[in-house]
């Protein structure tokens, strides 16, 4: 089970690498492939960042909670499926889109190939929120430390 820390620096170097995809589609590619193909092409890298972002956010979800860290807790398995699914779909998804126009139409399987990477996608967001569900959380985690309107219990302000 990957830490934290961990997840933070996969998520960073996902992150580097959409801004090289990026530029090289930006500079690379244009005028060279389709404008269609280049859209598709620029799909890939949004999606590429917007999980690099939630690989993250995993990471640090996993550092504050300390789920992730060895323990076996059904949130711990959550969060490590969420980042696993991510990082998978992050490659296969994007990966595929990439490999599509840059193999200008000699191989149009590789469209049949991005709707898996974008399951997976789907399955990391909802394995997060299984994770971050309040119950899960157990003392200490900060669930506790509010009252139902979300106003912390030791908040000076809060009318009682």
């Amino acid at each position: 089970m990957m830490g934290g820390a961990a997840w933070v620096r996969v998520g960073a170097i996902l992150g580097g690498l959409a801004v090289v995809a990026g530029t090289f589609g930006a500079h690379g590619l244009e005028g060279k492939v389709e404008p269609g193909d280049l859209e598709t092409f620029e799909v890939g890298v949004r999606y590429q960042m917007y999980h690099a972002f939630a690989l993250i956010a995993v990471g640090l979800l996993a550092m504050r909670t300390g789920l992730g860290s060895g323990s076996a807790s059904g949130a711990s398995r959550a969060l490590s499926a969420s980042g696993w699914l991510f990082l998978v779909g992050s490659i296969v998804f994007p990966g595929s889109l990439y490999l599509l126009v840059l193999a200008g139409g000699t191989a149009d399987w590789l469209g049949m190939i991005a709707p898996i990477g974008g399951l997976a996608l789907i399955a990391g967001w909802f394995a997060m929120a299984s994770a971050c569900r309040a119950d899960r959380f157990g003392p200490g985690a900060g669930a506790e430390e509010l009252d139902g309107a979300g106003v912390g219990a030791e908040d000076p302000q809060r009318v009682a």
